[in-house]
């Protein structure tokens, strides 16, 4: 993905507020997110981590109008996303789902020019603007050559990328983004982090689910974790990551460790069977010992 250039258009200076209050949300009259409240702090960078099925992606869908709750609200600056207009919300928030389709036949300009569509009205169709903000959001993923490509004939990280592009020619002022490494390699799995990170600098609110919880710790300067449908911890990842929540949420005996690169805490797993380190002769490398 490019580096170092920023996009042109940046969030404005009044940051929407995004919350849930008391939201049940279910799937075949089972409930996946239960009765849960949560405040998405105003141009912060928040990682939702947890288990599998814990409701992360559910509650994400909810969030952007997706999925509708069962039971209690979720609010767009106060306001029941339910009560608005599809288009109204998707001018403030984009979504990144799991596993998008693409169209059959379109190219990685023709999906990113989508992002554009929730800011076109009878009296605003296409304009330059909508042009520049599509040349940014593929220059930013990395993508200009390949704007003229079949998004079909892209690899998967590619694709991913297209997805991401799309999103940032969308240019809200909230992203959220469900597990939007899926896909990528981890040097683009990095680069993609680095990216959010810069979004957050430029006065976005981003919002990302991820599974690798050193990433998560590492760019989000608010973490959510959540287990069996509810909210358990939330706050600077520093205060939140411990081993203990490690052990009681995901299962796992571990410790926590300052990452030596940014000193944000990084979880080390226990060795189940402990392996030593054989040393070679004087000046040669050891050996680890099956």
């Amino acid at each position: 993905m490019a580096k170092g250039k920023s996009v042109s258009t940046e969030a404005a200076p009044r940051r929407a507020s995004l919350a849930a209050r008391d939201v049940t949300l279910s799937y075949g009259g089972t409930p996946v997110v239960r009765e849960l409240s949560l405040d998405i702090p105003p141009g912060e960078l928040t990682m939702i981590i947890g288990p599998n099925g814990c409701g992360k992606s559910t509650l994400v869908k909810a969030f952007a109008r997706v999925l509708k709750p069962e039971s209690g609200r979720v609010l767009l600056d106060g306001a029941d996303v339910r009560s608005l207009r599809g288009k109204d919300v998707a001018r403030q928030v984009a979504l990144l789902p799991q596993s998008p389709l693409a169209p059959e036949g379109i190219t990685v300009r023709g999906l990113v020019r989508r992002g554009r569509y929730p800011h076109h009205t009878l009296l605003r169709q296409w304009s330059p603007q909508d042009e520049t903000a599509i040349a940014e959001a593929l220059e930013r993923t990395g993508l200009t050559d390949l704007a003229d490509a079949a998004a079909a004939e892209l690899s998967g990280g590619q694709r991913q990328r297209a997805w991401i592009a799309m999103v940032l020619a969308q240019q809200t002022e909230l992203l959220l983004l469900d597990e939007p490494t899926t896909f990528l390699d981890i040097a683009h799995q990095y680069e993609l982090l680095e990216l959010c990170a810069e979004l957050h600098r430029e006065g976005r609110t981003v919002v990302a689910v991820l599974h690798d919880l050193n990433q998560a710790a590492r760019f989000a300067t608010h973490l959510v974790v959540m287990n069996a449908g509810r909210v358990v911890a939330q706050g600077p990842p520093a205060e939140v990551l411990t081993a203990a929540l490690v052990r009681e949420v995901f299962g796992l005996a571990c410790d926590i460790v300052p990452d030596p690169q940014t000193l944000t805490p990084m979880v080390v797993p226990h060795a189940r069977h402990p392996r030593t380190v054989v040393s070679g002769a004087r000046g040669a490398p050891g050996r680890v010992a099956p």
